[in-house]
Protein backbone atom coordinates (compact mmCIF):
# COMPACT_ATOMS: atom_id res chain seq x y z
CA UNK A 1 0.00 0.00 0.00
CA UNK A 2 1.20 3.46 -0.85
CA UNK A 3 2.35 5.44 2.17
CA UNK A 4 -0.09 7.95 3.58
CA UNK A 5 0.74 11.63 3.24
CA UNK A 6 2.14 13.48 6.23
CA UNK A 7 -0.94 15.55 7.02
CA UNK A 8 1.07 17.77 9.40
CA UNK A 9 2.47 19.74 6.44
CA UNK A 10 1.26 23.36 6.71
CA UNK A 11 1.30 23.75 2.94
CA UNK A 12 -1.65 21.36 2.65
CA UNK A 13 -3.81 23.88 4.48
CA UNK A 14 -2.48 26.94 2.70
CA UNK A 15 -3.36 25.26 -0.60
CA UNK A 16 -6.62 23.89 0.87
CA UNK A 17 -6.04 20.43 -0.61
CA UNK A 18 -6.06 18.36 2.59
CA UNK A 19 -9.42 16.69 1.94
CA UNK A 20 -8.41 13.66 -0.18
CA UNK A 21 -5.57 12.73 2.19
CA UNK A 22 -7.91 12.58 5.17
CA UNK A 23 -10.62 10.76 3.20
CA UNK A 24 -8.10 8.03 2.45
CA UNK A 25 -6.93 7.87 6.07
CA UNK A 26 -10.51 7.57 7.34
CA UNK A 27 -11.16 4.82 4.83
CA UNK A 28 -7.94 2.81 5.14
CA UNK A 29 -6.31 3.58 8.50
CA UNK A 30 -8.34 5.96 10.68
CA UNK A 31 -5.86 5.85 13.58
CA UNK A 32 -2.59 6.00 11.70
CA UNK A 33 0.99 6.17 12.96
CA UNK A 34 3.32 8.55 11.13
CA UNK A 35 6.84 7.47 12.15
CA UNK A 36 8.51 10.57 10.71
CA UNK A 37 7.53 14.21 10.34
CA UNK A 38 9.11 17.62 10.99
CA UNK A 39 7.34 17.42 14.36
CA UNK A 40 8.46 13.92 15.27
CA UNK A 41 6.40 10.71 15.23
CA UNK A 42 2.68 11.06 15.87
CA UNK A 43 -0.68 9.32 15.64
CA UNK A 44 -3.38 10.76 13.35
CA UNK A 45 -6.92 10.31 14.69
CA UNK A 46 -9.23 11.09 11.78
CA UNK A 47 -12.75 9.82 12.54
CA UNK A 48 -15.40 11.65 14.51
CA UNK A 49 -16.03 8.82 17.01
CA UNK A 50 -12.35 8.23 17.76
CA UNK A 51 -11.66 11.95 18.15
CA UNK A 52 -14.55 12.18 20.62
CA UNK A 53 -13.21 9.19 22.54
CA UNK A 54 -9.83 10.90 22.95
CA UNK A 55 -11.47 14.20 23.93
CA UNK A 56 -13.58 12.54 26.63
CA UNK A 57 -10.67 10.71 28.29
CA UNK A 58 -8.33 13.39 29.68
CA UNK A 59 -6.97 10.93 32.25
CA UNK A 60 -5.40 8.92 29.41
CA UNK A 61 -4.86 11.63 26.82
CA UNK A 62 -3.28 14.65 28.48
CA UNK A 63 -3.20 18.31 27.44
CA UNK A 64 -0.56 19.23 30.02
CA UNK A 65 2.04 21.75 28.93
CA UNK A 66 4.84 19.77 30.57
CA UNK A 67 3.98 16.76 28.37
CA UNK A 68 3.84 18.78 25.16
CA UNK A 69 0.60 20.74 25.25
CA UNK A 70 -2.10 20.93 22.56
CA UNK A 71 -0.26 21.35 19.25
CA UNK A 72 1.65 18.88 17.15
CA UNK A 73 4.47 21.43 17.34
CA UNK A 74 6.25 21.08 20.66
CA UNK A 75 6.80 24.29 22.59
CA UNK A 76 10.48 25.34 22.65
CA UNK A 77 12.11 23.65 25.62
CA UNK A 78 12.39 26.02 28.56
CA UNK A 79 9.98 28.47 26.91
CA UNK A 80 6.70 26.65 27.57
CA UNK A 81 3.67 28.87 28.06
CA UNK A 82 1.21 26.93 30.23
CA UNK A 83 -2.42 28.01 30.25
CA UNK A 84 -5.68 26.39 31.24
CA UNK A 85 -6.17 24.62 27.89
CA UNK A 86 -2.68 23.18 28.39
CA UNK A 87 -3.62 21.80 31.81
CA UNK A 88 -5.44 18.76 33.13
CA UNK A 89 -7.88 18.80 36.04
CA UNK A 90 -7.97 20.05 38.74
CA UNK A 91 -5.96 23.18 37.75
CA UNK A 92 -7.68 23.35 34.38
CA UNK A 93 -11.09 23.26 36.05
CA UNK A 94 -10.31 26.05 38.51
CA UNK A 95 -8.86 28.43 35.93
CA UNK A 96 -11.59 27.79 33.35
CA UNK A 97 -14.25 28.51 35.99
CA UNK A 98 -12.67 31.93 36.53
CA UNK A 99 -13.38 33.18 33.00
CA UNK A 100 -16.51 31.17 32.14
CA UNK A 101 -19.04 33.66 33.63
CA UNK A 102 -18.26 36.26 30.97
CA UNK A 103 -19.93 34.02 28.37
CA UNK A 104 -22.82 32.93 30.58
CA UNK A 105 -26.26 33.20 28.89
CA UNK A 106 -27.28 36.25 30.95
CA UNK A 107 -24.19 38.19 29.91
CA UNK A 108 -24.54 37.17 26.26
CA UNK A 109 -28.08 38.57 26.33
CA UNK A 110 -26.69 41.83 27.68
CA UNK A 111 -24.11 42.03 24.87
CA UNK A 112 -26.40 41.19 21.95
CA UNK A 113 -27.60 44.74 21.34
CA UNK A 114 -24.04 46.11 21.30
CA UNK A 115 -22.86 43.39 18.91
CA UNK A 116 -25.78 44.09 16.57
CA UNK A 117 -25.16 47.83 16.61
CA UNK A 118 -21.48 47.38 15.76
CA UNK A 119 -22.24 44.81 13.06
CA UNK A 120 -24.73 47.16 11.41
CA UNK A 121 -22.21 50.01 11.49
CA UNK A 122 -19.47 47.86 9.94
CA UNK A 123 -21.73 46.59 7.14
CA UNK A 124 -23.18 50.02 6.40
CA UNK A 125 -19.67 51.48 6.24
CA UNK A 126 -18.42 49.08 3.57
CA UNK A 127 -17.64 50.56 0.14
CA UNK A 128 -19.94 49.82 -2.78
CA UNK A 129 -18.63 49.03 -6.22
CA UNK A 130 -14.97 48.71 -5.24
CA UNK A 131 -12.80 45.85 -4.03
CA UNK A 132 -12.04 45.53 -0.34
CA UNK A 133 -10.76 42.84 2.03
CA UNK A 134 -13.67 41.16 3.82
CA UNK A 135 -11.29 39.40 6.21
CA UNK A 136 -9.94 42.74 7.40
CA UNK A 137 -12.91 45.09 7.13
CA UNK A 138 -15.52 42.70 8.54
CA UNK A 139 -14.20 39.51 10.14
CA UNK A 140 -11.17 40.98 11.90
CA UNK A 141 -12.82 44.29 12.77
CA UNK A 142 -15.86 42.72 14.43
CA UNK A 143 -13.82 40.23 16.46
CA UNK A 144 -11.31 42.89 17.53
CA UNK A 145 -14.12 45.09 18.86
CA UNK A 146 -15.57 42.12 20.74
CA UNK A 147 -12.21 41.16 22.22
CA UNK A 148 -11.63 44.69 23.44
CA UNK A 149 -15.03 44.62 25.13
CA UNK A 150 -14.32 41.30 26.86
CA UNK A 151 -11.03 42.62 28.26
CA UNK A 152 -12.32 46.18 28.78
CA UNK A 153 -9.32 47.07 26.62
CA UNK A 154 -9.13 50.50 24.93
CA UNK A 155 -11.16 50.26 21.71
CA UNK A 156 -8.76 52.59 19.93
CA UNK A 157 -5.99 50.02 20.43
CA UNK A 158 -8.10 46.96 19.58
CA UNK A 159 -5.98 45.93 16.59
CA UNK A 160 -3.13 45.26 19.02
CA UNK A 161 -5.18 42.28 20.19
CA UNK A 162 -5.43 40.99 16.62
CA UNK A 163 -1.69 41.47 16.15
CA UNK A 164 -0.86 39.54 19.34
CA UNK A 165 -3.22 36.76 18.28
CA UNK A 166 -1.44 36.50 14.93
CA UNK A 167 1.94 36.48 16.68
CA UNK A 168 0.87 33.72 19.05
CA UNK A 169 -0.31 31.31 16.36
CA UNK A 170 1.93 32.13 13.40
CA UNK A 171 4.22 29.56 11.82
CA UNK A 172 7.64 31.22 11.87
CA UNK A 173 8.68 29.29 8.76
CA UNK A 174 6.02 30.90 6.56
CA UNK A 175 7.26 33.39 3.97
CA UNK A 176 4.75 35.95 5.22
CA UNK A 177 5.16 35.15 8.92
CA UNK A 178 4.45 38.12 11.16
CA UNK A 179 7.49 37.12 13.25
CA UNK A 180 10.39 35.05 11.95
CA UNK A 181 11.87 33.52 15.14
CA UNK A 182 10.63 32.19 18.46
CA UNK A 183 12.70 34.91 20.13
CA UNK A 184 10.79 37.58 18.19
CA UNK A 185 7.50 35.88 19.09
CA UNK A 186 8.35 35.90 22.79
CA UNK A 187 9.44 39.55 22.64
CA UNK A 188 6.05 40.55 21.23
CA UNK A 189 4.18 38.38 23.73
CA UNK A 190 6.15 40.01 26.56
CA UNK A 191 5.02 43.38 25.21
CA UNK A 192 1.48 42.05 25.34
CA UNK A 193 2.00 40.86 28.91
CA UNK A 194 3.35 44.25 29.99
CA UNK A 195 0.30 45.98 28.54
CA UNK A 196 -2.05 43.53 30.25
CA UNK A 197 -0.12 43.73 33.52
CA UNK A 198 -0.63 47.50 33.65
CA UNK A 199 -4.39 47.03 33.18
CA UNK A 200 -4.26 44.18 35.73
CA UNK A 201 -2.80 46.47 38.37
CA UNK A 202 -5.57 49.01 37.73
CA UNK A 203 -8.23 46.33 38.18
CA UNK A 204 -6.62 44.87 41.32
CA UNK A 205 -6.88 48.26 43.00
CA UNK A 206 -10.61 48.50 42.29
CA UNK A 207 -13.66 46.37 43.16
CA UNK A 208 -14.21 43.45 40.74
CA UNK A 209 -15.83 44.27 37.41
CA UNK A 210 -17.24 42.03 34.69
CA UNK A 211 -14.26 41.82 32.33
CA UNK A 212 -11.67 39.09 31.82
CA UNK A 213 -8.76 41.00 33.34
CA UNK A 214 -10.64 41.90 36.51
CA UNK A 215 -12.05 38.39 36.83
CA UNK A 216 -8.59 36.83 36.72
CA UNK A 217 -7.03 39.52 38.91
CA UNK A 218 -9.55 38.84 41.70
CA UNK A 219 -9.71 35.01 41.43
CA UNK A 220 -7.76 32.75 43.77
CA UNK A 221 -7.08 30.39 40.85
CA UNK A 222 -5.38 33.02 38.69
CA UNK A 223 -4.36 36.07 40.70
CA UNK A 224 -0.84 34.80 41.42
CA UNK A 225 0.12 33.24 38.09
CA UNK A 226 3.85 32.92 37.24
CA UNK A 227 4.98 35.10 34.35
CA UNK A 228 4.91 32.37 31.69
CA UNK A 229 1.47 31.22 32.79
CA UNK A 230 0.28 34.85 32.73
CA UNK A 231 1.52 35.21 29.15
CA UNK A 232 0.08 31.82 28.20
CA UNK A 233 -3.40 32.49 29.55
CA UNK A 234 -3.70 35.92 27.95
CA UNK A 235 -2.47 34.53 24.62
CA UNK A 236 -5.04 31.74 24.90
CA UNK A 237 -7.92 34.12 25.61
CA UNK A 238 -6.91 36.45 22.78
CA UNK A 239 -6.54 33.63 20.24
CA UNK A 240 -9.64 31.81 21.48
CA UNK A 241 -11.75 34.95 21.25
CA UNK A 242 -10.43 35.80 17.82
CA UNK A 243 -9.55 32.99 15.44
CA UNK A 244 -12.60 30.73 15.52
CA UNK A 245 -15.00 33.60 14.94
CA UNK A 246 -13.12 35.68 12.38
CA UNK A 247 -12.17 32.72 10.21
CA UNK A 248 -15.70 31.33 10.33
CA UNK A 249 -16.96 34.73 9.17
CA UNK A 250 -14.65 34.66 6.14
CA UNK A 251 -14.96 30.99 5.22
CA UNK A 252 -18.69 31.14 5.87
CA UNK A 253 -19.21 34.03 3.46
CA UNK A 254 -17.55 32.01 0.68
CA UNK A 255 -19.70 28.99 1.50
CA UNK A 256 -22.88 31.04 1.42
CA UNK A 257 -22.01 32.66 -1.90
CA UNK A 258 -21.23 29.22 -3.36
CA UNK A 259 -24.51 27.76 -2.04
CA UNK A 260 -27.24 30.36 -2.66
CA UNK A 261 -30.04 27.78 -2.38
CA UNK A 262 -29.06 27.09 1.22
CA UNK A 263 -29.22 30.81 1.98
CA UNK A 264 -32.67 30.98 0.36
CA UNK A 265 -33.84 28.35 2.85
CA UNK A 266 -33.00 30.71 5.70
CA UNK A 267 -34.62 33.70 4.02
CA UNK A 268 -37.79 31.63 3.64
CA UNK A 269 -37.61 30.25 7.20
CA UNK A 270 -35.61 32.36 9.68
CA UNK A 271 -35.91 29.56 12.24
CA UNK A 272 -33.13 27.85 10.24
CA UNK A 273 -30.62 30.57 11.18
CA UNK A 274 -29.06 28.52 14.07
CA UNK A 275 -28.52 25.69 11.58
CA UNK A 276 -26.79 28.08 9.15
CA UNK A 277 -24.52 29.25 11.98
CA UNK A 278 -23.59 25.70 13.00
CA UNK A 279 -23.00 24.64 9.41
CA UNK A 280 -20.79 27.70 8.91
CA UNK A 281 -18.62 26.72 11.87
CA UNK A 282 -18.45 23.05 10.85
CA UNK A 283 -17.58 23.99 7.29
CA UNK A 284 -14.90 26.45 8.37
CA UNK A 285 -13.34 24.21 11.06
CA UNK A 286 -11.01 27.05 12.11
CA UNK A 287 -8.96 24.86 14.47
CA UNK A 288 -7.36 22.20 12.29
CA UNK A 289 -6.17 19.94 15.09
CA UNK A 290 -5.61 19.47 18.79
CA UNK A 291 -2.88 17.29 20.20
CA UNK A 292 -2.82 15.12 23.31
CA UNK A 293 -0.06 13.03 24.87
CA UNK A 294 -0.77 9.51 26.11
CA UNK A 295 -0.15 9.21 29.85
CA UNK A 296 -0.20 5.40 29.71
CA UNK A 297 -0.28 2.52 27.27
CA UNK A 298 -3.74 2.20 25.73
CA UNK A 299 -5.70 0.99 22.72
CA UNK A 300 -7.58 3.15 20.24
CA UNK A 301 -9.46 1.67 17.28
CA UNK A 302 -7.39 -1.49 17.63
CA UNK A 303 -4.05 0.34 17.65
CA UNK A 304 -1.61 0.08 20.56
CA UNK A 305 -0.60 3.54 21.73
CA UNK A 306 2.31 3.84 24.14
CA UNK A 307 2.79 6.19 27.06
CA UNK A 308 4.40 9.40 25.79
CA UNK A 309 3.06 9.05 22.24
CA UNK A 310 1.81 12.19 20.50
CA UNK A 311 -1.88 11.78 19.54
CA UNK A 312 -3.29 14.32 17.08
CA UNK A 313 -7.04 14.80 16.66
CA UNK A 314 -7.71 16.22 13.20
CA UNK A 315 -10.93 18.21 13.53
CA UNK A 316 -10.92 19.01 9.80
CA UNK A 317 -11.19 15.29 9.16
CA UNK A 318 -13.74 14.53 11.88
CA UNK A 319 -16.00 17.26 10.50
CA UNK A 320 -15.89 15.54 7.09
CA UNK A 321 -16.43 12.01 8.44
CA UNK A 322 -19.02 10.22 6.31
CA UNK A 323 -19.76 7.81 9.16
CA UNK A 324 -20.88 10.64 11.45
CA UNK A 325 -22.22 13.35 9.12
CA UNK A 326 -24.45 12.79 6.10
CA UNK A 327 -22.91 14.21 2.91
CA UNK A 328 -20.19 16.05 4.84
CA UNK A 329 -18.66 17.56 1.70
CA UNK A 330 -21.83 19.58 1.08
CA UNK A 331 -22.76 22.84 2.80
CA UNK A 332 -26.27 22.06 4.02
CA UNK A 333 -28.64 24.14 6.11
CA UNK A 334 -31.17 22.15 8.14
CA UNK A 335 -29.00 19.16 9.01
CA UNK A 336 -30.22 16.98 11.87
CA UNK A 337 -28.12 17.75 14.96
CA UNK A 338 -26.33 20.56 13.13
CA UNK A 339 -24.48 21.59 16.29
CA UNK A 340 -22.85 18.17 16.64
CA UNK A 341 -19.58 19.11 14.98
CA UNK A 342 -16.00 19.16 16.29
CA UNK A 343 -15.03 22.77 15.61
CA UNK A 344 -15.37 23.62 19.30
CA UNK A 345 -13.78 20.39 20.54
CA UNK A 346 -15.57 18.27 23.14
CA UNK A 347 -15.45 17.33 26.78
CA UNK A 348 -13.69 19.41 29.44
CA UNK A 349 -11.77 21.42 26.84
CA UNK A 350 -14.77 22.33 24.67
CA UNK A 351 -14.43 25.98 23.68
CA UNK A 352 -15.59 28.10 26.60
CA UNK A 353 -16.78 30.85 24.25
CA UNK A 354 -18.75 28.68 21.84
CA UNK A 355 -22.08 30.43 22.46
CA UNK A 356 -20.52 33.87 22.03
CA UNK A 357 -18.95 32.83 18.71
CA UNK A 358 -22.30 31.48 17.52
CA UNK A 359 -24.06 34.69 18.53
CA UNK A 360 -21.55 36.92 16.73
CA UNK A 361 -21.87 34.87 13.54
CA UNK A 362 -25.66 34.71 13.83
CA UNK A 363 -25.94 38.47 14.14
CA UNK A 364 -23.60 39.02 11.19
CA UNK A 365 -25.62 36.69 8.96
CA UNK A 366 -28.92 38.23 10.13
CA UNK A 367 -27.74 41.76 9.39
CA UNK A 368 -26.20 40.68 6.08
CA UNK A 369 -29.38 38.97 4.87
CA UNK A 370 -31.50 41.90 6.08
CA UNK A 371 -29.55 44.21 3.74
CA UNK A 372 -29.72 41.75 0.82
CA UNK A 373 -26.28 42.83 -0.36
CA UNK A 374 -24.98 41.42 -3.63
CA UNK A 375 -21.45 40.37 -2.74
CA UNK A 376 -18.99 38.67 -5.06
CA UNK A 377 -15.57 37.23 -4.33
CA UNK A 378 -13.20 38.78 -6.86
CA UNK A 379 -10.01 36.88 -6.12
CA UNK A 380 -8.72 33.79 -4.34
CA UNK A 381 -8.46 33.88 -0.55
CA UNK A 382 -4.99 34.06 0.96
CA UNK A 383 -4.85 31.25 3.48
CA UNK A 384 -2.66 30.92 6.53
CA UNK A 385 0.45 28.75 6.34
CA UNK A 386 -0.42 26.65 9.38
CA UNK A 387 -1.36 23.14 10.43
CA UNK A 388 -3.12 24.48 13.54
CA UNK A 389 -5.40 27.35 12.47
CA UNK A 390 -7.34 27.14 9.21
CA UNK A 391 -7.14 30.86 8.71
CA UNK A 392 -7.96 33.28 5.92
CA UNK A 393 -5.57 36.22 5.86
CA UNK A 394 -7.43 38.11 3.15
CA UNK A 395 -10.54 37.72 1.02
CA UNK A 396 -11.06 40.26 -1.78
CA UNK A 397 -14.74 41.00 -2.40
CA UNK A 398 -16.94 43.62 -4.03
CA UNK A 399 -20.47 44.70 -3.21
CA UNK A 400 -22.34 45.37 -6.43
Amino acid sequence: MQEHADVSQPQLYREDNWGPHFARLRREDPVHFHPESPFGPYWSVTRYADITKVELDPATFSSASELGGIQITDQPQGEELPNFIRMDPPRHTAQRKTVAPIVAPSNLANMEGLIRQRTAQVLDGLPRGETFDWADRVSTELTAMMLATLFDFPQGDRRKLTFWSDVAICNIEAEDAIVKTNEARMAELRNMAETMAALWQERVAKPPTFDLISMMAHSEATKNMPTREFIGNFALLIVGGNDTTRNSMSSGLMAMLDNPREVEKVKADPALMPSLVSETIRWATPVIHMRRTARKDCELAGKQIRAGDKVVMWYVSGNRDEAAIDEPERFVVGRPKARHHLSFGAGIHRCVGDRLAEMQIRILWEELLKRDLEIEVVGPPVRLYSNFIRGIRSLPVRIR
